[in-house]
């Protein structure tokens, strides 16, 4: 059978853009569709823009910071709607650049929304094509719970796009996003309370490391309301929005930020039609090769079952593309991808929490410490950095390495990659520190 199209992609987000060029280079023909800016999630309404937004929070910190070095200004002014302005120029400027690589790679671009109308075939902007092989990449998008007055709620696509600065804001929350949002308001001015279910923040992580950011917070002034639930919602004439809680607590603010899950962007793309299986939750169930229960119809990133960082669906699409079309059949090792929350202070880690370490191993050994940086030693700021260790005892692997503090995602990508090569703690002992820095600490820990 002959086909328009050796690949057609749905979905051009990071994955679904490296996907494309890198498969075009294998020399086949590939389409590509997006109903919305070429970038997707990541690049476009996600971790660019956001990260964007953390580094102005920073600012009024390094300006109070630069007092204990002797500096002195005048009283500054932030203006809301020019960061949003500036923020919009740039996730433009990137939408450009993705649309010029897929150009540059050869690849057909279709604007508006795909569908597939069955194993072979894809229908957008009313045409049908057909294609040996389908990929789906429309990632996963914010959900709002079932509560009364939930329409009053903005998610993180809209709190990315706001107005205005709220004077006060709720985030309901205590997952990554909510972590660092709390972070952006509160640098920026805005009076933050974070609330939450559960016990602490930042489920999954290290229990070191989820209670010296919570600490971090607190003394930050974000007030962290845990073991307490959203009962509903209610808008008043004047604009504001109060929260109802359990326990009779209620609160008014500005704006309400909700940041509890996402759910994947499968719906209405004629998957389960041809027979594609979905779990519950709506997520694409793909091997470790990227291939869904139909030949012919692969899935990559947040839309499917496995949990993504764009970083591991750009791998999962290299991969994927040598697969079809470079006769090199190799799965995504999973184990050791190293993460980041950019709150304030960042959070970075690879491996195992010790408590899964504890779980998985007979007996671990734990290195820890906690400590000032020298940064803060002159300008006052009451702020510490945390490092920690995990090894298995039997091998004296690094099985884990966390880090709460400034630059902690550009330190632990190193340490990352000896992590992964699978590094000994007397490794690390016999490597030599760089002075002075935070840094050398991961190589002195005893």
């Amino acid at each position: 059978m002959e086909f328009d199209y050796d690949l057609f992609v749905i979905g051009a987000g990071s994955g679904g853009v490296r996907l494309s060029r890198v498969a075009a280079s294998y020399g086949a023909r590939v389409a590509i569709a997006e109903d919305s800016l070429v970038g997707g999630t990541c690049v476009i309404r996600g971790c660019v823009p956001k990260k964007l937004l953390v580094y102005a929070s920073h600012f009024p910190h390094e300006v109070e910071d630069a007092a204990g070095y002797g500096w002195s200004y005048p009283p500054g002014t932030f203006s809301w709607p020019a960061l949003i302005a500036a923020k919009n120029r740039e996730i433009a400027r990137l939408n450009g650049v993705y649309i010029s690589l897929l150009e540059q790679s050869g690849v057909q671009r279709y604007d508006g929304r795909a569908t597939v109308a069955d194993i072979h075939t894809v229908e957008v902007a009313g045409h049908r094509v057909s294609a040996r092989h389908i990929v789906i990449a429309t990632g996963a998008r914010p959900v709002l719970p079932v509560v009364p007055g939930i329409e009053h709620a903005i998610t993180s696509n809209e709190a990315l796009d706001l107005a205005s600065q709220p004077r006060r804001v709720a985030v309901v929350g205590a997952g990554y996003i909510a972590v660092e949002f709390a972070g952006i308001f509160n640098g920026l001015g805005t009076q933050v309370d974070l609330w939450y279910r559960g016990r602490q923040i930042l489920r999954g992580f290290d229990e070191d490391v989820r209670e010296a950011l919570a600490g971090a917070m607190t003394r930050q002034g974000i007030s962290i309301r845990t073991e307490t639930g959203v009962l509903g919602l209610e808008k008043h004439p004047d604009g504001t929005i109060e929260l109802l809680f359990e326990g009779g607590v209620h609160g008014r603010y500005d704006a309400v930020l909700y940041a509890t899950g996402r759910v994947p962007n499968s719906a209405h793309l004629g998957l389960e039609e041809v027979g594609v299986a979905l779990d519950s939750n709506g997520a694409v169930e793909v091997d470790e090769y990227s291939a869904t229960s139909v030949p012919s119809i692969h899935a990559i990133g947040d839309v499917t079952a496995r949990p993504q960082l764009t970083p591991v669906a750009t791998r999962d699409a290299t991969l994927l593309a040598a697969t079809l079309f470079g006769n090199v059949r190799r799965a995504v090792d999973h184990e050791y991808v190293p993460s980041a929350v950019f709150s304030t202070p960042e959070v970075a880690t690879v491996g195992l929490t010790e408590e899964a370490a504890r779980e998985r191993y007979h007996a671990v050994d734990i290195f820890k410490t906690s400590f000032k940086a020298l940064r803060h030693t002159l300008s006052g700021r009451d702020e510490r950095t945390l490092m920690k260790l995990v090894v298995d005892r039997s091998s004296q692997k690094v099985v884990g390495a966390h880090m709460v503090g400034r630059d902690a995602a550009e330190i632990v990508q190193g340490i990352a990659i000896a992590v992964k090569a699978g590094v000994t703690k007397a490794q690390f002992d016999e490597t030599i520190g760089i002075h002075p820095t935070v840094a050398e600490e991961f190589v002195t820990m005893r």
